[in-house]
């Protein structure tokens, strides 16, 4: 069986930040790509910036996913910057923002973590609650400016995508560590999971519309591990699939949206 290819952008490593490199470069944590293969897919990491080729990009793949990482600039949603704001990149802001859009508007598959789900809903015209330690009533959800993680529970509609892949299961494990999160919901998104506190931790279009599923834990960190966050991408995997076979990769798409 041949593989499908999924196009994952990179973090931009500036210079100093890999030992004995005397340049900068691109690169993405491996718990993503170790995923992806173990559930039959082939992972291409793809560096910005080029937001203005976004369907060319596209081009050879039948999916994307977007991987966790720093802020999304708060100018994006017309807000100012919190003190503790961090991570801020332009170019990677530019390219994973258009390639929400172009995939949405291709029908191309998108599995989104952490980040990728504020991308997600930026680029759907949402806004993001900037810190959440300081929002009274939340849980600990983690904070990366502080180097912290928590391990939560999170509970699955049974209606929903992300239900479907996991058969209606409640997730024990999950790991998280932002500090961010959606505040007002981009159009045509929907929540279908939620933590203790009540806080989105999954966001979806509705039935219907382009296969899209965005989480706001890390699937990745133990998936190895947990066979529960590992079906997470074997069902990303297998949807990417049918797309693939039944279109094509993107650029069999061109003008048509593969809805579902």
């Amino acid at each position: 069986m041949a593989p499908v290819l999924v196009a994952i952008p990179t973090y931009h490593l500036h210079e100093g930040r890999v030992l004995r490199w005397r340049t900068g470069g691109f690169g993405i944590p491996e718990g993503y790509v170790f995923a992806l293969r173990r559930a039959g897919a082939w992972p291409v990491l793809v560096p910005g910036p080029s937001p203005d080729q976004t369907d060319d990009l596209l081009a050879p793949f039948s999916g994307l996913l977007l991987a966790g990482g720093g802020d999304v600039d708060p100018g994006r949603y017309g807000a100012q910057p919190h003190p503790l704001t961090y991570g801020i990149d332009a170019d990677r802001d530019d390219i994973e923002l258009a390639l929400v859009s172009a995939a949405l508007r291709l029908g191309l598959p998108t599995l989104a973590i952490c980040r990728g789900m504020h991308v997600v809903n930026v680029a759907c015209g949402g806004t993001l609650e900037q810190h959440l330690p300081g929002v009274q009533g939340r849980d600990a959800h983690g904070d990366p400016t502080a180097h912290r993680s928590v391990i939560h529970s999170v509970e699955v509609a049974a209606d929903s995508r992300l239900g479907a892949i996991l058969g209606n299961r409640r997730l024990d494990r999950c790991i998280s560590h932002h500090h961010q999160a959606v505040d007002r919901m981009g159009s045509s998104l929907v929540p279908v999971a939620w933590s203790g506190d009540g806080l989105v931790e999954a966001l979806e279009p509705p039935p219907g519309e382009p296969w899209l599923v965005a989480v706001q834990w890390h699937p990745e960190a133990n998936a190895a591990e947990d066979s529960a966050q590992q079906d997470i991408f074997n069902g990303f995997t297998r949807r990417v699939r049918e797309h693939a076979d039944q279109t094509g990769p993107a650029s069999a798409q061109r003008g048509n949206t593969s809805r579902g």
